[in-house]
């Protein structure tokens, strides 16, 4: 835990006992020390943990594979795309028009135009199913890699929802599901969340003479005057090279990290969605369901935060909005035309937004980028102008990650509903992030693993056109 008290503070010297408190984040029994520690003893071995990092942005709800990245303009009206096509930077490939930032950068993309999300259930996987053992599959990485990365105290496995970024929106979506689980690979393991009081966000809680704080801003706040005392008492001078380190991690990973106003203006505005889809714009037919609003006001700014996170050392952030993908056109949910222009817009330019930084920072190997949800939808409309549930067939984008862009692998039925060649399952995906990140010949042989562990990140095969 991150426990600073008044106590400390007395005076100008620093008691050791109570500073020796600071790093034990309370994961697994190990403090940061120990985790420091640790590092010069993986080094002597072959490296079983890749510099990479992902970025999961789970489409909540099942996008169309129609409105996104698989239009099918030749098929016959109630097939096709009722937003209609674009063409993209790889010659003979088209979007749907909604796509018309992501349309410009297909080139730096790969498409996956076969893949078989397998039922038509809103159970979120593949982020969280029965092939991830019931838990975030950055609960996986993180029962691997350790549940705080050693060189930076960030955690390995986080997920970020709209509160994270506005305490006004609306709680996280878990009748489906719990996103930020980790099943029975113990709480140690669950992502941290911000913004909805986790434990582990518990245990960076501050204590200050004034009261007891909780939000993010204070904790910043608190932080930074730790910086400045170590910097005028010369506290560091009394620590030995670990500490030294581990309590240096502390303050500029967490403390940086999570203060988006480090960002220029510029890049802040580049990434915001909130102008893009006016409150008035968004019909009062939706005013008693704000998950619409959330998704256009937090999207750009989510992705921007998990672009910090992985920069600065965590591991598997999973990104997700609201229920706002559902798009059957019904009393809960919008036609695919009206739900594109408040869902697929903020879409395309947030994830834009997220390459185009990644490029300019050279992270582009460092960090994968997945985009997909639980199932697509339906090769017809429906009556009323949506699209229903349709697990046969779904969107899949991924970026970066060290893998082969610029192409669309697979393809579908001329209705938009069956893969017509290999089609790429889960397992596959998931299969093709732990390559990424993870050396699974070391993971097979590695002490201490759960066994169903072992053999659950055996399943699937990477998708060997990426690869």
């Amino acid at each position: 835990m991150l426990t600073l008290h008044d106590t400390i503070l007395e005076g100008s010297r620093l008691r050791r006992r109570h500073f020796l408190r600071v790093g034990g984040l309370g994961l697994g029994g190990w403090s940061l020390r120990d985790l420091m520690a640790l590092k010069s003893f993986a080094a002597s071995g072959k490296p079983l943990l890749k510099d990479r990092s992902v970025i999961f942005l789970f489409q909540h709800g099942g996008p169309s594979q129609f409105e996104t990245f698989d239009p099918k303009m030749d098929a016959p009206s109630g097939i096709r795309s009722v937003t209609g096509e674009i063409p993209t930077t790889i010659p003979g490939v088209r979007f749907g028009s909604t796509m018309t930032q992501l349309a410009r950068l297909a080139h730096k993309v790969a498409i996956v135009r076969s893949f078989v999300p397998g039922d038509a259930d809103h159970n979120i996987k593949p982020i969280v199913s029965r092939s991830t053992l019931g838990a975030n599959m950055g609960s996986l990485y993180a029962r691997v890699a350790g549940a705080t990365r050693i060189e930076t105290a960030m955690p390995s496995a986080v997920a970020l929802f709209p509160r994270a970024v506005s305490p006004d929106a609306g709680p996280a979506i878990t009748e489906f599901g719990n996103i930020a689980g980790s099943g029975d690979l113990g709480a140690a393991y669950a992502p941290f969340v911000p913004g909805t009081g986790s434990q582990l966000q518990q245990d960076m809680q501050i204590h200050l003479p004034q009261a007891r704080v909780q939000d993010r801003r204070a904790l910043l706040n608190a932080l930074d005057q730790w910086r400045r005392r170590m910097d005028t008492q010369r506290i560091g001078e009394s620590l030995d090279a670990l500490q030294q380190q581990a309590f240096g991690a502390i303050l500029r990973g967490v403390g940086d990290a999570f203060d988006l106003s480090k960002e220029s203006p510029a890049l802040i505005e580049r990434y915001d969605t909130a102008p893009l889809v006016p409150r008035d714009r968004i019909s009062r037919k939706w005013n008693n369901h704000p998950h619409y609003a959330d998704h256009v006001n937090t999207l750009g700014r989510l992705l921007l935060l998990a672009r910090r996170l992985c920069e600065r050392g965590a591991g598997f952030v999973t990104v997700t909005t609201s229920f706002v993908w559902d798009m059957h056109a019904d009393v809960n949910n919008a036609t695919m035309s009206e739900g594109m222009g408040y869902v697929g817009v903020p879409f395309d330019h947030a994830v834009s937004a997220l390459i185009e930084d990644i490029e300019a920072r050279g992270l582009r190997d460092k960090i994968l980028v997945v985009c997909c949800g639980e199932m697509g939808r339906t090769p017809r409309l429906n009556a009323a102008g949506g699209r229903d549930h349709w697990g046969n067939l779904g969107p899949l984008l991924l970026y970066g990650g060290g893998l082969k862009m610029g192409q669309v692998v697979g393809s579908s039925s001329r209705d938009g509903g069956e893969p017509t060649s290999h089609p790429i399952t889960p397992q596959d995906l998931m299969a093709t992030i732990m390559h990424s990140m993870l050396d699974l010949g070391e993971v097979r042989v590695m002490d201490g693993l759960p066994r169903d562990l072992t053999e659950t990140l055996g399943r699937g095969e990477p998708i060997r056109e990426l690869i």
